[in-house]
Parts: structure tokens; C-alpha cells; sequence
């Protein structure tokens, strides 16, 4: 028969084993982190791709740089440089 002092005491136990590990984990990923420079940097090359994928279908579809400048009035994130 399990006694209640045991198993309140496994139950703290298991309780502290995991506190442990996710104050582990937060102070690895602390140290990770990227710089504010480097997330900008980051957010700035995400944001040229999506604009150059964009400018590329626009290409395909219109197939000339002509049928591309009529876009620029219907999607302003487009030309955002």
C-alpha cells in the first residue's frame, strides 16, 4: 500500500523534474536568441523575397514589363521599395 506522504512526495517530485527542464530550455533559447539587428535583418530579407516571388508571378502572367507596371496600381505590397 502507497502511503500518502509517498506519493504527495512523487507527485512534487515529478512537478519539480519538469520546472527544471523548462527553465533549461527557456535559458538555451535566451541565449539563442538573434540579435534585435539580426531579426530585422531577417524580417527585411523575408520580406524581399516575398516581394521578388510576387514581381516573378507577375512576369509569368503578364509576360512583359508592361502588363507588369499595370499592376502596380492593384497591388501596392508589389512595389513597396
Amino acid at each position: 500500500m502507497v502511503t500518502m506522504p509517498a506519493t504527495v512526495g512523487a507527485v512534487l517530485l515529478v512537478i519539480a523534474l519538469a520546472v527544471a527542464v523548462l527553465a533549461r530550455r527557456e535559458r538555451r533559447r535566451a541565449a539563442a536568441a538573434p540579435a534585435p539587428e539580426a531579426r530585422r535583418i531577417e524580417a527585411a530579407a523575408t520580406r524581399g523575397m516575398r516581394d521578388a516571388r510576387l514581381t516573378a508571378r507577375a512576369f509569368r502572367s503578364h509576360g512583359s514589363a508592361a502588363g507588369v507596371s499595370g499592376l502596380r496600381g492593384r497591388d501596392p505590397g508589389l512595389w513597396r521599395l
